[in-house]
């Protein structure tokens, strides 16, 4: 059963945040291990990102993102903040 996660961020330019988050690498990283996700600005604060996704467990969520790798696309994302995560289920 999969779960739902919502991870909040601030970035220092959405735009920028969206080409690393978009790239190749980076939705090749999130399908290797089964998470599908999307990233949305945050209307009312521009440089706060919200991505909203599934993932198989919530411990296959943190395994993915304590990676260095994954630290390494967000550095390179211009991601300022400790992401806040929730995880939610049906």
């Amino acid at each position: 059963m999969s779960i739902k996660v919502v991870v909040s961020m601030d970035v220092k330019d959405f735009e920028s945040f969206g080409k690393v988050f978009n790239g190749e690498g980076a939705k090749n990283a999130r399908e290797s291990v089964g998470l599908m996700a999307q990233a949305h600005k945050n209307l009312d604060d521009p440089s706060n990102a919200v991505v909203i996704g599934t993932a198989p467990s919530k411990e296959a969520f943190i395994g993915f993102l304590t990676t260095p790798e994954q630290a390494e696309r967000m550095k390179s994302a211009g991601v300022v903040s400790k992401p806040t995560v929730t995880f939610l289920e049906n």
